[in-house]
């Protein structure tokens, strides 16, 4: 394939029988970067008898079919199971984020509708948070300086720690840029979300969900789209939202690790609310064995084993704080929250209190002069 008079692409070792297993439609698809091939089938005539002759042949690309995108599409229908809605059946899916919004808020003449961004993210954070058992990874648009990253903030309006906001977008390797290809076309600046859930996946499995998904490194990325100052990062992180920023050859990292929440401390944290949320579903898929069980004392000693085990497990593995597995958790089935009036509406009440492990957020330093024997003086 030739572009500009250029090679651009070039494919050998294609066969003309259907039975092949290098075929032309098959070959091309997987090997080509820029073409997609469709063959038709046509009755009573075979692919080899339809080969066209040999020469060059002028490709243009179909003309686009744009679709327009709604924030009600974008949530779609429980019942219909489409949008983020249509996720309420899986429930392995604890993390959601919308990637590509920005072109869905962009406006024929190439401005961003902030009313519908504002609004897109408004609506999933409050599905999140109605779920209960998800988190939402929000961005600012492209283009924002810290104090409009600060003035985002302030615009979406929402006090929870079903979300998390990060600033600010990535510039990456354009995928479709062709050879010779200047700067400007051979990077594209998207959003940091799908990076950033990337992350939190990575942290999950290496070192655990109550392990901040901060301070780790961004891959796949040639550099930000702005990059932040210290005195920026003072300002956007005590606001719920969470830089990222580049340390030279220390790599680029996830420097924040905050949610939305502002008024209740106890859920400042990505990690906190995310080990809250893994404890309540396996406790939950974990105890199924005792719907419909004879609720009574045997039952609940049961439970109170099957739960404290399982939570015994996360304290040694770092989870929990405290230096005995008592200052870590505690679970109380018994007859005191599960009174006869209870039991006679067929309910079964655990009680179950855990000490999340908190981030290191501020690392603090007093250095001071040592006189060898004598008063230490601050410096």
């Amino acid at each position: 394939m030739y572009e500009d008079g250029a090679l651009r692409e070039e494919i050998g070792g294609l066969a003309f029988s259907g039975k092949s297993a290098r075929t032309i439609e098959r070959t091309i698809n997987e090997r080509s970067k820029v073409l997609r091939v469709e063959v038709q089938p046509v009755q009573g005539v075979a692919l080899a008898e339809r080969m066209p002759a040999p020469g060059r042949y002028t490709l243009e690309a179909p003309a686009p079919n744009p679709i327009a995108v709604t924030p009600a599409d974008l949530e779609g229908s429980v019942a219909d199971r489409t949008g983020y809605q249509g996720l309420a059946i899986a429930d392995n899916v604890t993390i959601v984020a919308i990637p590509d919004l920005v072109t869905i808020a962009t406006k024929e003449d190439g401005s961003l509708d902030e009313d519908t961004y504002l609004a897109v993210q408004k609506q999933i954070v409050d599905w999140c948070e109605a779920s209960h058992a998800r988190m939402a990874v929000l961005d600012t648009p492209p283009g924002l300086n810290a104090t409009r990253a600060l003035e985002w903030r302030s615009k979406l309006a929402r006090d929870t720690a079903f979300g998390a906001l990060y600033y600010p977008n990535l510039v990456v390797a354009n995928p479709l840029a062709r050879p010779g290809a200047t700067n400007g076309e051979r990077f594209i600046t998207v959003s940091p979300v799908g990076h950033v859930a990337g992350v939190w996946a990575r942290t999950d499995a290496t070192r655990g969900v109550w392990k901040a998904p901060a301070n780790e490194a961004l891959r796949g990325i040639a550099r930000l789209e702005t990059d932040v100052t210290n005195g920026e990062q003072d300002l956007l992180n005590p606001e719920g939202v969470n830089c990222i920023r580049s340390f030279g050859s220390y790599g680029t990292k996830i420097w924040g690790a905050r949610t939305l929440a502002k008024t209740d401390p106890s859920w400042r944290y990505v990690n906190v609310r995310r080990l809250f949320n893994f404890i309540e579903e396996s406790i939950r898929r974990g105890t199924q064995w005792a719907v419909f069980e004879p609720n009574d004392f045997d039952l609940w000693q049961r439970v109170k084993r099957n739960i404290s085990s399982f939570l015994r497990g996360l304290w040694m593995q770092g989870a929990l704080v405290g230096a005995t597995a008592e200052q870590a958790f505690y679970v109380l089935c018994d007859a005191s929250n599960n009174p006869p009036s209870s039991v006679d509406e067929g309910r079964l009440v655990v009680d179950v209190g855990i000490a999340p492990v908190k981030p290191a957020e501020f690392v603090i330093f007093r250095i001071s002069q040592w006189q060898g024997g004598g008063s230490a003086s601050e410096g």
